[in-house]
C-alpha cells in the first residue's frame, strides 16, 4: 500500500492524527472541530501562554466557548502544547499563522516561513500539509514546496516527491468570528492542491469537519480566490465610504440611501461605510495582490485606490469631529474624548488592524485626551503598530458627562444607546447605530 493510500484509509477511519500550527482566531475553531468529531487533534503555537489556558479547559477568545474547548480536552481529543517535535505525531498538519503586511505594505511572511521550517525540520513521509493563512499566488509552491521537498535528502538521503511522499494543498480560511449564520464547519471550503493526489486526500481531509469542498485545479488558483472574496469586499466598501463623503457634501444621508437601493432585488449588494476598515484579511489581502502583480508588470489601480479612500476614513471621521466641535465652540486640543469600541466589528474581541486604534493616535496627536470603553476588550493589547497602556471606561452618566465628544467606532449591541445619548454633550456616529436605535438629537453627528 503506498503513502497516499495508507493516508487515505487514515482519513476515512478517522484515525488520522491532525496538527493545527496557530491556535488564533482560525486555528483554535478549526482543532476543535476535529476533536469534537471524535479526530486526535495536536495544537501548535508559539505563545507558551496559550497552552496552559486551553489545557484546563478555558478560553482566550470570548466567542469560542470553554464549553467547546472542556468537551474536546476531557474526551483527550485535543491537546495544546509548544512542542513542535510532535509534528511528526501527525498524519495531517494545517498551517493557521498570521500573514501582516510590513511597514511598506509588502507581504510578511515570517511567520509562514517559520512555519514551513519547522515542518520541514520534522515532515516524515506519508503526511498532508495544507497552508490556510491569506497569501499571495504562488506562495504554497514557491515557499514551502522546496522546504519540504528538501527537507527528505536530511531524512533518507533523497529528495521527498510531492504527492507520492509527502502532500500539500492550499486551502484558504474563511472565518468570520461570531457570524450567527455561519461557522467553521458551515462555510464552504475551497481546496487546491499540488497534485491531484494531493487534492484528493486534502478534500477527504476537509470533508472530515467542513459541510462542503470546492476543489480547484491549483494551489495557486484556491489563493487567489482568498484574495477575490476581499478584493471584492474592499473595492465596495471604498466606493461607499467614498459616497459617505460626497453625500454628506450635498446633504444626503448614505445610510437612507443604501436603505433605498437594496429594495432592489437583484443587480444590487448592501455595503456600508464605516470610520475605516478593520480585522485580518480586508485591509491586508488586496495588497499581496498588488505586491504580487508587480512581477507581472501590472499596476492594480482599483486595489490601490480603494486602499487609500479605506485607509483616509479615520482621518475623515477626526475632520467630522472637528468640525462637530467648532459648531459647539470647543477645540480639540484640550477636549476629553471617549472612543466606543476597541474592536474591528460587533460583539467580538478581536483587535486585529482595529480603527479604533488609529482613531487614538490621531486624536491623540491634535491634543486630545483619549479614552475607550468596550467591554469586549477590557484592556488594550500591545499590538504590531501600537501599545497603548489604556483601559475600558464603564459607561455610567457621571462618565459619559465627563468628556467633550463621544465617538462611536464600534455599534456593539450591548452600549445602552439611549443612555449614551441623554449624557453626551456631542456623539460622531461612524456606524448610524444611534438612528438604527430610534435616536434622533441635535447633537448626534454622522461621520
Amino acid at each position: 500500500m503506498n503513502q497516499k493510500e495508507q493516508l487515505l484509509q487514515k482519513i476515512e477511519s478517522k484515525t488520522a492524527v491532525v496538527g493545527i500550527i496557530g491556535l488564533g482566531y482560525v486555528g483554535l475553531p478549526l482543532a476543535l472541530e476535529y476533536a469534537n468529531k471524535g479526530i486526535s487533534t495536536i495544537g501548535f503555537d508559539i505563545d507558551e501562554r496559550k497552552i496552559p489556558i486551553l489545557m484546563e479547559g478555558r478560553s482566550y477568545i470570548k466567542h469560542i466557548s470553554e464549553d467547546r474547548i472542556k468537551k474536546s480536552v476531557i474526551s483527550k481529543k485535543f491537546e495544546a502544547t509548544s512542542d513542535f517535535s510532535k509534528l511528526t505525531e501527525c498524519d495531517a498538519i494545517i498551517i493557521c499563522v498570521p500573514t501582516p503586511l510590513d511597514h511598506h505594505r509588502e507581504p510578511d511572511l515570517s511567520f509562514i516561513e517559520n512555519s514551513g521550517k519547522m515542518v520541514a525540520k520534522y515532515i516524515r513521509s506519508g503526511q498532508i500539509i495544507t497552508l490556510e493563512s491569506s497569501t499571495y499566488p504562488g506562495t504554497t509552491e514557491e515557499i514551502l514546496l522546496p522546504m519540504f521537498e528538501g527537507a527528505g535528502e536530511k531524512v533518507q538521503g533523497t529528495r521527498y516527491k510531492v504527492g507520492v511522499d509527502f502532500f500539500l494543498a492550499f486551502s484558504p480560511e474563511r472565518e468570520d468570528p461570531n457570524n450567527p449564520n455561519y461557522s467553521t464547519s458551515t462555510i464552504p471550503k475551497v481546496v487546491g492542491g499540488v497534485t491531484s493526489a494531493c487534492l484528493e486526500i486534502a478534500c477527504k481531509l476537509y470533508d472530515l469537519v467542513i459541510v462542503k469542498t470546492v476543489p480547484v485545479s491549483s494551489p495557486r488558483a484556491a489563493e487567489a480566490t482568498k484574495l477575490l472574496e476581499n478584493i471584492y469586499r474592499s473595492i465596495n466598501i471604498a466606493l461607499v465610504n467614498e459616497l459617505k463623503m460626497v453625500f454628506d457634501r450635498m446633504d444626503i444621508d448614505v445610510w437612507e440611501v443604501i436603505e433605498a437601493a437594496k429594495t432592489k432585488p437583484f443587480g444590487f449588494q448592501a455595503f456600508y461605510p464605516g470610520p475605516g476598515l478593520g480585522g485580518h484579511c480586508i485591509p491586508i489581502d488586496p495588497f499581496y495582490l498588488t505586491w504580487k502583480a508587480r512581477e507581472y508588470d501590472i499596476n492594480t489601480k482599483f486595489i490601490e485606490l480603494a486602499g487609500e479612500i479605506n485607509t483616509y476614513q479615520p482621518y475623515y471621521v477626526v475632520e467630522k469631529s472637528l468640525e462637530a466641535l467648532n459648531e459647539k465652540g470647543k477645540t480639540i486640543n484640550g477636549s476629553r474624548v471617549l472612543i466606543l469600541g476597541a474592536s474591528y466589528k460587533k460583539n467580538i474581541d478581536d483587535m486585529r488592524e482595529s480603527p479604533s486604534l488609529k482613531l487614538i493616535e490621531i486624536f491623540e496627536s491634535k491634543g486630545a485626551t483619549v479614552n475607550y470603553s468596550d467591554t469586549y476588550v477590557p484592556k488594550l493589547p500591545p499590538t504590531r503598530k501600537y501599545n497603548y497602556e489604556k483601559e475600558s471606561v464603564e459607561l455610567t452618566s457621571e462618565n459619559i458627562k465627563g468628556y467633550d465628544l463621544i465617538v462611536l467606532s464600534t455599534d456593539h449591541d450591548n452600549f445602552d444607546y439611549k443612555l449614551i445619548a441623554e449624557n453626551a454633550k456631542i456623539i460622531v456616529d461612524t456606524r448610524n447605530a444611534f438612528e438604527r436605535h430610534s435616536i434622533k438629537k441635535e447633537t448626534i453627528f454622522k461621520a
